[in-house]
């Protein structure tokens, strides 16, 4: 059985701003989503080009030359590089060794598709089966789907309506379940901006979390509180 061409598309990488700098090495061009980890945070970026010493992604947030960096492109198939350059969109990365381009991107036609890269959440969820609406809590999401965990049963096959704070409600099908965790596919793929957004708002509602809960006047209170003292706030 034939395997499935590496899905490209007709742009050069010299179109990347002031040019390719990774050298005279051979590059596929395509536009892919891949999932960054840097500093332990995990979040989305684009793939513009790809070569077997580096690749030149499209950044959502700030990063630094010289910050170690991992890319996953498909779901437990990551790269790790550091960052050679940087500018107002893109961001030039260099692997650590040469790696293999075609057998990273191409999807053995015997098994199934990659799986998109996921972001991690937990985040409060509602899930709209019918006429029942559910509270679940998101474990993660990609641009074809989200994982939740949920006390109420939702049938597999069962078409429903996911709901989370900041993003457009998505249609989606229930596609599995382990315990009271359920996989639901949506039925359009999120686009890349839409999401980053959204994951960018909830990283930024948890550090201003994280901030209060640091804050002295709360450490004061929970300090007062373990005396068994009242704390006013």
């Amino acid at each position: 059985m034939t395997e499935r061409p590496v899905e490209t598309i007709p742009c050069s990488p010299c179109a990347a701003p002031d040019a390719d700098r990774r050298g005279g090495e051979a590059h596929v061009s395509l536009l892919r989503v891949g999932a960054l980890v840097i500093d332990g945070r995990r979040e989305l970026c684009l793939v513009r080009n790809i070569s077997a010493g580096g690749m030149l992604i499209r950044r959502y947030s700030p990063i630094e030359r010289g910050t170690r960096i991992s890319i996953e492109l498909k779901q437990g198939d990551s790269v790790s590089g550091t960052v050679q350059w940087t500018d107002q969109r893109f961001v030039g990365i260099a692997f650590d060794r040469q790696v293999d381009v075609i057998a990273l991107l191409k999807a053995s036609a015997a098994g199934p598709n990659p799986r998109m890269p996921r972001i991690e959440l937990n985040l409060a969820a509602w899930v709209r089966n019918d006429g029942d609406v559910y509270r679940t809590r998101a474990l993660n999401i990609s641009q074809g789907g989200i994982r939740v965990v949920a006390t109420g049963e939702l049938p597999i096959g069962a078409t429903v309506t996911v709901s989370l704070p900041g993003l457009a409600p998505s249609a989606g099908l229930v596609k599995w379940r382990v315990g009271d965790e359920y996989g639901v596919g949506f039925h359009r793929v999120l686009a890349v901006d839409e999401l980053m957004a959204f994951l960018r708002a909830h990283q930024e509602d948890e550090r201003r979390r994280r901030k209060v809960d640091q804050s002295p006047i709360r450490s004061n209170c929970e300090r007062a509180s373990q005396d068994s003292r009242f704390c006013r706030s």
